[in-house]
């Protein structure tokens, strides 16, 4: 793994509690395309309720169909279908009889009603089971609301989250325009993966074929990120949907979940900085991103120390932010938009939707006035990313003006959350200058860049014979 970060401020003044933004990028080690992967595991898990009918579950059926086709006979799949209760189709284990496998699957019907939970817990139960606690991925489908056993959000949260402390990450995809949302996403971020919406079979199967593609050229996997607060830092804030939770030692700790290869991620977090009493670099905290190699099962921790110059206060006074963590602070408030856009949306508000989505546009393209004298900064630029996310802001803003509610409110959530949990998912061309941390230290405060650096810390002592992780 490769921490970078980028501050909007390098210099704080003397004695003087300040804050700073910094923006950090995550990225994974890729792989050499003829490099052996280490076999992967999948289980689904599948709504197949009565109102999977009309062509819905044969959409899936045929998605899995490929799925199967495009696994090694080594990769382990597991199939738990549920209506009013879960059923076992195909126990978790090695694919070594994809004929029998493309049987089970050809053969599902749809009927009955809806108990997500069973489905869940036992969908869970497999992957753990097949996989040993080695890693796994667990595929949520479902068209609808649940009706039956455990339905309340947070207690779903909390089982994805359990199975995510056991290396099952599970990603949820929304089938049609009657599924709860809130809930589906509600269980994705409890287990660290992605929350999909498919309002049609063949969004559905391209949707699915994409989390393959994922899980099959995944190279870190139950990746956090720790920012430990301390005397040196007073507070963290993630900015933005990214969910985090807050340790008893006050740490605060993001759950990135796995990563293929190549991916990067950004995340924007806004650091409280007590007031530092002599002049000079100051360490403000050290991120610490801990991961495990899924081709030995080994735990690393990358370490990324966080250092700011302290000046004479009227040195800060003049100080620019940087534009790209600028930048980025807008595309988190566009995003923040959406998922209040969406609750709108549910309540059958579509003036204070469109409105929400029309505000973020416009901060996103033209900050206010206000804005830019206070911060004492040029606009934001309009970047290629920012135009297409502006770009989005007016469809959905259209959309929730004219369309379907349900629709709208799906759209803007899968939006949102796609934007949060997987920005960067696309892979980085292999040519190119990378970022060395090199920037300016000057007291006009201009942002500067941090490499990460590989460490020991969270990693187990290697016992004779052990290998050291594999270079990509």
């Amino acid at each position: 793994m490769h921490l970078s970060a980028l501050l909007d401020f390098d210099a704080v003044p003397l004695d003087t509690d300040d804050a700073v933004s910094l923006l950090l990028e995550v990225t994974a080690p890729e792989r050499e395309e003829d490099a052996e992967r280490p076999p992967a595991t999948l289980q689904v898990v599948l709504d197949r309720s009565g109102s999977m009918g009309d062509g819905r579950l044969e959409g899936v059926v045929r998605a899995l169909l490929d799925l199967v086709d495009r696994m090694s006979p080594s990769d382990n799949f597991g199939l738990v279908s549920f209506d009013h209760q879960a059923r076992v189709e195909i126990p978790c284990g090695p694919l070594d009889d994809k004929a029998g496998v493309r049987r089970t699957i050809s053969e599902l019907r749809a009927s009955g009603g809806t108990d997500l939970s069973s489905g869940l817990l036992r969908g869970v139960q497999e992957a753990r089971r097949a996989s040993a606690d080695r890693g796994a991925t667990l595929l949520l489908v479902s068209d609808g609301h649940t009706n039956q056993g455990v339905t309340d959000h947070g207690l779903l949260q909390q089982v994805a989250g359990d199975a995510y402390a056991h290396g099952v990450t599970t990603t949820t995809l929304g089938y049609g325009l009657g599924y709860d949302e809130e809930l589906l996403g509600a269980v994705a971020d409890g287990g660290a993966g992605s929350a999909l919406f498919a309002e049609d079979p063949d969004t559905a199967v391209g949707l699915i074929a994409q989390e393959a593609d994922y899980l099959l050229s995944k190279t870190v996997q139950a990746v956090s990120l720790r920012i430990p607060v301390d005397p040196h830092l007073r507070g963290v804030g993630v900015a933005g949907e990214m969910p985090s939770h807050q340790l008893s030692d006050r740490s605060v700790v993001v759950e990135l979940g796995d990563f293929h290869s190549g991916e990067k991620r950004r995340l924007l977090l806004h650091l409280d900085v007590p007031g530092k009493a002599s002049l000079g670099t100051a360490t403000v905290t050290t991120l610490e991103a801990t991961y495990v190699d899924p081709a030995t099962l080994t735990t690393y921790t990358a370490a990324l120390p966080v250092t700011v110059n302290v000046v004479p206060g009227q040195e800060a006074t003049d100080r620019v932010p940087r534009p790209e963590v600028r930048t980025e602070e807008a595309l988190q408030r566009a995003q923040t938009a959406k998922r209040e856009a969406s609750e709108a949306m549910r309540r059958g508000d579509r003036v204070a939707a469109v409105d929400r989505l029309e505000r973020a546009r416009r901060d996103l393209l033209e900050p206010s006035a206000s804005q830019d004298e206070e911060a004492g900064a040029a606009p934001v630029s309009a970047s290629a990313e920012v135009t297409a996310q502006a770009t989005e802001l007016r469809r959905m803003a259209r959309m929730a003006r004219n369309e379907d509610a349900s629709r709208a409110s799906k759209t803007l959530f899968a939006s949102q959350a796609g934007h949060s949990r997987k920005s960067g998912r696309q892979r980085p061309p292999r040519s190119g200058g990378r970022q060395t941390g090199d920037g300016d230290r000057g007291s006009g405060g201009r942002g500067r860049r941090i490499r990460g650096e590989q460490t020991d810390r969270g990693r187990p002592t290697l016992d004779e014979g052990d290998t050291p992780p594999p270079t990509y």
